[in-house]
């Protein structure tokens, strides 16, 4: 078994009303915008499902598959879940695997790392609600950091941050992702 598949794939399941206004499964399978890393094995980001307005549009179309980037859309939202594998031990290979990550799925936006500061470390202008869902991970934030266990809720306001995943397994979390502004 390879580290990509250590975490089973994400079931998504969809929900809609018919004409008569009678609700059914509409969708029953994997996300359509699964991204993998290939220089950071078992890094896998599930976009689940975005809205563009809020309120949100209850029978809006489904465009996760569109979406880019880390922030939702403005006045939106986007739900994600991410697998992170454990960190390697060299800092080098660490660094790398975050800056491919960054680059390919993100374009580096909100990111400002410092020298000796964690290579993950980033922002966004949004409420995110991360909600951890197996492993433990380590949310590194300037000024301390604290270890989220499954159960755990970290609620994250436009904070700088990186994920550090040192418990030698891999780790899965679930963000809602909500467009923000600061003050």
């Amino acid at each position: 078994m390879n580290a990509a598949s250590l975490l089973p794939p994400i079931r998504r399941v969809v929900t809609a009303n018919d004409d008569q206004g009678r609700s059914f499964i509409e969708q029953d399978g994997v996300s359509p915008a699964v991204r993998l890393v290939e220089e950071r094995p078992g890094y896998r980001i599930t976009n689940l499902w975005r809205t563009d307005a809020s309120p949100a549009h209850i029978n809006a179309p489904d465009t996760i598959a569109l979406h880019q980037g880390v922030a939702p859309p403005p006045y939106g939202t986007v739900l994600r879940i991410l697998d992170i594998p454990a960190e390697p031990q060299d800092p080098e290979e660490l660094r790398r695997a975050l800056e491919a990550t960054f680059q390919r799925m993100y374009g580096d936006a909100h990111r400002h790392v410092q020298p000796g500061e964690h290579p993950g470390m980033h922002s966004t202008d949004s409420v995110d609600y991360a909600l951890m869902l197996e492993g433990e991970l380590v949310a590194i934030l300037d000024r301390q950091e604290t270890v989220l266990r499954a159960g755990d809720v970290l609620i994250q306001r436009g904070t700088r941050h990186a994920w550090a995943n040192r418990s030698g397994r891999p780790a899965r979390i679930a963000f809602v992702l909500v467009a923000g502004e600061l003050d």
